[in-house]
């Protein structure tokens, strides 16, 4: 696990923005791992940037989005599926059909989460999977507790999560109870994970999931596990990690070639 602390989001979505240009030009037909939330949007800010100033091109490339609310009518602007195409793929040339989210409103939501899991599987698996994590140390929707072998499945949210989202809906009545998510063990399949984590609100979590103890109370601690994992946290995010001086050494100190 590499630990990055940058001054700014802006900063840090311009780095993890590098790996994905990278990525996307060495193999056009790369499959992004697509997370919602706010962590994210500075990464998919300065892509779209890249596009309409640099030309960089996404028209071979897959995208598979982490996680969906089941209940949620299908085009209500809070359904992860709206949000991925209104934040990112919208505004990149990315096929639509190129476009997967899991299916929170399927008959059968059991079978559903098998076919994500086996359409993840077709397009070859995720190449970069960006991820944030919650207050409470989830990722994805898999909340504490999780097996952290688990793969895509329905989950109940903690009230703690349906609290934080509840920015996103009028009323946290409103938000869902349930979501179907990709597993802690679907996450750690993915090639390289870039987790990205902004504000002092997120510092207990970065703490615990970095520097902790691998648990199922902490589910992006499974990520200590990952061969590829690359964290990229503002001064915020960073203020109660013990081994900060570590982390910034270790970086200013990287070869240039060795990238993310």
């Amino acid at each position: 696990m590499e630990v990055i602390i940058l001054p700014s989001s802006k900063e840090i979505g311009a780095l993890a923005a590098d790996a994905i240009e990278e990525l996307v030009r060495t193999k056009p037909a790369a499959v992004l791992g697509l997370a919602t939330g706010s962590s994210p949007l500075p990464i998919y800010d300065e892509l779209a940037r890249r596009h309409d100033q640099d030309g960089l091109s996404f028209t071979q490339a897959h995208g598979f989005a982490l996680d969906e609310y089941v209940g949620l009518p299908v085009g209500h602007p809070e359904s992860y599926r709206e949000v991925i195409r209104r934040e990112f793929t919208n505004r990149v040339d990315v096929a639509p059909d190129n476009v997967h989210g899991p299916d929170g409103s399927a008959a059968d939501i059991q079978a559903a989460c098998l076919g994500y899991e086996e359409a993840i599987k077709a397009a070859g698996g995720v190449d970069l999977q960006i991820l944030g994590v919650g207050t409470n140390g989830h990722i994805g929707f898999n909340e504490p507790g999780s097996s952290l072998a688990s793969r895509t499945r329905i989950k109940t949210l903690a009230d703690q999560t349906r609290q934080d989202n509840a920015r996103f809906f009028d009323t946290i009545d409103q938000v869902p109870h349930h979501v179907v998510t990709q597993g802690l063990g679907t996450i750690m399949a993915a090639r390289h994970v870039v987790l990205v984590a902004f504000g002092a609100g997120k510092a207990a979590a970065v703490r615990d999931f970095v520097e902790g103890p691998v648990t199922a109370s902490c589910p992006a601690s499974v990520l200590q596990f990952h061969p590829h994992a690359t964290i990229l946290v503002d001064e915020a995010a960073a203020a109660q990690l013990a081994g900060a001086a570590t982390y910034r050494h270790a970086y200013d100190n990287k070869p240039e070639w060795q990238g993310l």
